[in-house]
C-alpha cells in the first residue's frame, strides 16, 4: 500500500511503499531522484543533522541517482552506506552543470523542441545536479546558458521552457561519447590460474550471451607496449567488465587503472567481484553496484542480464 509520507533523507513529500518484511522502509522521492530502500538504523542515523548535513545528503542523492543509471532500480541504504558516502567527494561545478544538461536533454523528446518546466526547475533537477536548492540550480542554468548549450524563454510567469542548442547537443555527444557500433567488451581482471574457470565459465560466455566479443589483453598477441595496447583496446570497446577479485597480495592496481581510464572516456563500466571480497574493495569504487558472485555459472547469468539491461543487446546476439 502506497501512502504519502516524508522522504527519509530530505524530509520532503514522498510516497511511502511500506516496510514489507524488512527492517526498514521503501520511499519514492523526487528529491532523492526516485525509489530507494533505507534500513531503520540508517534512517535513525540520518537524524544526526550535525554529522549528516545537506551537503552530505546531496552527495548521497548523487549516489542514488547514479545507482539507478547503472541499472539498480531501487538502491538500498544501510549504516555502512552512510559511512562510505562520507568519503565521497562533492562533484565539481562543471560536472554538476553537465548532469543538469543531461537531465534537460532526457526530458526533451525531439531535437529543436522546447521542454517546459514549472519555474523553478523540478525537484528532480536538484537531485540530478547535486544541488541543495533552487538557487544552486539557477546558478548552473546561468552557466549552461552562457556556454551556449541551452536557450530559455518564459511561457508565462510560472512556466519556463528550455531548448538544447546545437552546441548543447555537441556537449551531450561528447559526454556520451562511446563506440556504440563496437561489438567488443574489454575485460579487466586478475590474471591468475584460479580465475580461469571464472573466465571460461562465467565472464566469456556471459559477454557472448549478451551479443559482444570479450577481449582479455593477456590473450591478445601484440608487439606494442602493454599500456598503450590497453588504452587502445579500451577506446575501441563498447564497455568494460571490471572484476575486483584479488589474491593475498592485495588489490589489482591494473584493474583500478583500467576502470578509471574507462570512466574518463565515459565508457560504461560493469563491476563484479567475488562475494567474500566486497569489503576489501577500495571506497572509490565500492559505491558502484557490483555483481557479487560465488560460482562462475552464477556470474554468467547475472552478468549477461546486467549487460543487456545497462548497455543493451550487442550486434552479435
Amino acid at each position: 500500500m502506497t501512502d504519502q509520507q516524508r522522504c527519509a533523507i530530505w524530509n520532503t513529500i514522498a510516497s511511502f511503499d511500506g516496510p514489507g518484511n524488512r527492517d526498514g522502509a521503501y520511499f519514492n522521492s523526487l528529491r532523492a531522484g526516485g525509489r530507494y530502500f533505507i534500513s531503520r538504523r540508517a534512517q535513525v542515523s540520518l537524524e544526526d543533522t550535525a554529522r549528516y548535513n545537506d551537503r552530505f545528503k546531496a552527495r548521497l542523492t548523487t549516489w542514488l541517482v547514479d545507482q539507478r543509471r547503472y541499472g539498480v532500480t531501487c538502491p538500498e541504504i544501510f549504516p555502512d552506506t552512510l559511512e562510505k558516502a562520507e568519503q565521497f567527494r562533492s562533484l565539481t561545478i562543471y560536472t554538476r552543470a553537465d548532469r543538469l544538461l543531461r537531465f534537460i536533454g532526457d526530458q526533451t523528446e525531439n531535437i529543436g523542441d522546447y521542454c517546459k518546466f514549472l519555474s523553478p526547475l523540478p525537484t528532480m533537477a536538484i537531485a540530478w545536479s547535486e544541488s541543495i536548492g533552487t538557487s544552486e540550480v539557477d546558478y548552473l542554468i546561468d552557466y549552461l546558458r552562457e556556454k551556449g548549450w541551452i536557450a530559455e524563454k518564459p511561457v508565462n510567469p510560472v512556466l519556463m521552457s528550455y531548448l538544447i542548442t546545437v552546441n548543447g547537443h555537441a556537449r551531450l555527444a561528447e559526454l556520451n561519447k562511446t563506440f556504440t557500433d563496437s561489438s567488443q567488451a574489454f575485460v579487466a581482471m586478475w590474471f591468475d590460474p584460479s580465475m580461469e574457470p571464472v573466465w571460461r565459465e562465467g565472464m566469456e560466455p556471459a559477454i557472448r550471451d549478451a551479443g559482444y566479443e570479450p577481449l582479455r589483453i593477456d590473450l591478445k598477441p601484440h608487439a606494442n607496449k602493454i599500456d598503450d595496447e590497453i588504452i587502445a583496446e579500451i577506446r575501441r570497446s563498447r564497455f568494460i567488465v571490471a572484476d575486483f577479485t584479488h589474491g593475498k597480495k592485495g588489490a589489482r592496481g591494473s584493474v583500478y587503472y583500467e576502470d578509471g581510464f574507462a570512466h574518463g572516456l565515459n565508457t560504461q563500466v560493469i563491476f563484479t567481484c567475488r562475494k567474500d571480497m566486497l569489503d576489501d574493495i577500495h571506497f572509490d569504487t565500492r559505491q558502484y553496484p557490483h555483481i557479487l558472485w560465488e560460482k562462475p555459472e552464477e556470474l554468467r547469468h547475472q552478468l549477461a542480464k546486467r549487460i543487456s539491461a545497462v548497455v543493451g543487446d550487442g550486434p552479435l546476439r
